[in-house]
This record gives C-alpha cells, sequence and structure tokens, in this order.
C-alpha cells in the first residue's frame, strides 16, 4: 500500500467537500489527475472509497477508515514540523482557520497580521463557514482553530474569548426609522433588505432569524461585503443587518444611521476554538495565544461557564 501525502489531503478534500471537482481544486490539482489518484488508491486498497452519485460523492465504510487515519498522519505530520521547525531557522508550519463572517470582516484582519508579520514562516489557509459548521469541522479534524459565535454548541471543544460583536439595523441618513435608539428585528423584517451572497455565514443566521419571527426575509439584491451594502443602503435600496464596527467604519463615506437591534441574538460573544489545546502543534497554540490575547506570548485562559455557557474538554467538562 503506498499512498503519499498528496493522495491523503486529496482525500479528505473530495470528502469535505463531498465532490471530486472541489476537492481538486482545494489540492491544486486538475480534475483528470485527481481522479486517477482516486482510482488508483481504490485499485490498491481492492475496495471503493467513494459512492459516486447525482449529487457527488461520500465516503463509503472503507473511505470512512482511510478519513480517519489521513487525518491522523497528516495532523501528526503538521506537528512534527512545527516542533522540529523550532529547532532551525524559525517556526515552520501551516495552520487551517475556520471563521464566521463578522470576525472574518472586521476582527481577524489585524490579529492576523500581527501573528503572520512576527512568524514570516507559518501560513494560515483561512476560509468562512458558518459556526455550527465550524464546531463540526474542528472536532472531527478538518481544521486546525474556528472562530465562532456564542450560539454554536461548542461541547467537547476548548474554547477561548475573542470579541463581542453586536448586530445594528442600518438606514439610510433621514429615514423614518433613523431616529430610533433601538428597534425589534420583527418590526422590519417586512422591509426590503440589502443582504450577502448566499454563501455568508452571517447571512444564513440573518435569514433563519426572519423565519424565526414567521417572515421570509425579502432581499432586493445580494452583495459581497459591508462597504457595499452600506452604499446600497445609502441610496435607498433597502434596508440591511450589519456588525457594529462595519456600520461605524461605514458612515466615513456613506450616509447612513445604525439603530441598535434589541434582540438577544443580535449581541453575540465570538470564541476561538480547538479540539485539545495541548495537542495542538506549537505554530497553532501560537496562533491561538495571538487573536486571544492580542499578541502577547501567554498562555490564554479557557472559556468558562459564565463565558457563553461553554463546555471545555479538560477545563470544566
Amino acid at each position: 500500500m503506498r499512498f503519499d501525502l498528496i493522495d491523503l489531503r486529496l482525500f479528505l478534500h473530495v470528502v469535505e467537500a463531498a465532490s471530486i471537482t472541489h476537492g481538486a481544486e482545494r489540492s491544486h490539482l486538475a480534475l483528470a489527475s485527481a481522479s486517477a489518484r482516486i482510482r488508483g488508491m481504490e485499485e490498491t486498497l481492492g475496495v471503493p472509497l467513494l459512492d459516486r452519485g447525482r449529487r457527488g460523492v461520500r465516503p463509503t465504510p472503507a473511505g470512512d477508515a482511510l478519513t480517519a487515519h489521513a487525518r491522523i498522519v497528516l495532523q501528526q505530520l503538521e506537528r512534527m514540523r512545527g516542533e522540529l521547525g523550532a529547532y532551525a531557522q524559525g517556526l515552520k508550519g501551516h495552520v487551517r482557520l475556520l471563521s464566521n463572517t463578522a470576525a472574518l470582516a472586521e476582527f481577524l484582519p489585524e490579529a492576523l497580521a500581527l501573528f503572520l508579520a512576527e512568524h514570516p514562516n507559518i501560513d494560515v489557509e483561512l476560509e468562512e463557514k458558518p459556526s455550527d459548521a465550524i464546531v463540526r469541522m474542528v472536532a472531527e479534524g478538518l481544521a486546525d482553530a474556528g472562530v465562532v459565535a456564542d450560539y454554536a454548541d461548542r461541547s467537547g471543544l476548548e474554547t477561548f474569548p475573542f470579541r463581542t460583536d453586536r448586530l445594528v439595523l442600518v438606514v439610510p441618513r433621514g429615514h423614518a426609522l433613523a431616529g430610533r435608539r433601538g428597534i425589534a428585528f420583527r418590526e422590519v423584517v417586512g422591509h426590503g433588505f440589502v443582504g450577502l451572497g448566499a454563501g455568508s455565514a452571517l447571512q444564513k443566521h440573518i435569514d433563519d432569524q426572519a423565519i424565526r419571527v414567521g417572515q421570509p426575509l425579502k432581499l432586493r439584491v445580494r452583495v459581497r461585503g459591508f462597504d457595499a451594502i452600506c452604499r446600497m443602503v445609502e441610496r435607498g435600496v433597502g434596508l440591511a443587518v450589519i456588525p457594529e464596527s462595519s456600520a461605524r467604519r461605514c458612515r466615513r463615506f456613506a450616509k447612513i444611521r445604525a439603530v441598535r437591534l434589541t434582540d438577544a441574538w443580535a449581541v453575540r460573544r465570538l470564541y476561538v476554538c480547538v479540539r485539545r489545546m495541548i495537542d495542538l502543534p506549537i505554530h497553532v497554540r501560537l496562533m491561538v495565544e495571538c487573536l486571544v490575547r492580542g499578541g502577547e506570548s501567554h498562555p490564554p485562559r479557557p472559556a468558562g461557564p459564565g463565558e457563553g455557557g461553554a463546555r471545555t474538554e479538560g477545563v470544566g467538562g
């Protein structure tokens, strides 16, 4: 049995994406090459590894076993690279970090810039996902760490306070609601809205809240980024729900007003989550420390039950 690291990484990407095409893209391989590698793995083992259907692929029982072993091999390799790199010309390694929309847009860029500037030989693969998907992928070993909102079930993970994110309603300056100090989402859900793309974790969260109050959100247009949203709102295209920090920044160039949402779900605490801090490669631990401590080198303190109700493995259950 001869599988190389490219084979193992490719197979994990395919399983995660439920698609050979998308798995090949993530592995930076041509589709024909990726398909040939997977066929070669199946021929070597003598069993199919993937069930191929019209809606994509999923692992067979043998594929599930290979997935588990591939994760262990690649995690150990990454840990070895990080620890041995500390004895060579500086720390080296690769971190896969997942984040929800708000942290990705407003909080992570500055924190990650500090970390990457201090560690030029460490690369970070950053991807946006919904918080629920992030905790699942971190628990399954598909990512090293994630930044999630407090509504996600983080049971079994170690979590560390990161930032507080408040969502606000953005309206044009001079709008009838512009003078309100606070407003409940149910009061405005019937208006036309400007939103983020369908793949946005934050937009999915907002859409879910609209359904909970009994009326699907009417999105007049979807755009990429909070700056574009505020430009649309300024022109009267519709209202929007975005992080308060984004609205504050966009007020510098757009004639908008931010009205605080009084709903409990509009105030979200963000957490960095990992499986077990002690098991992480040193370069991943350093990144987590940098994120939660603003660049200080002291070990981060896990969140306790009084900070979002998180249960942490090895820290209070």
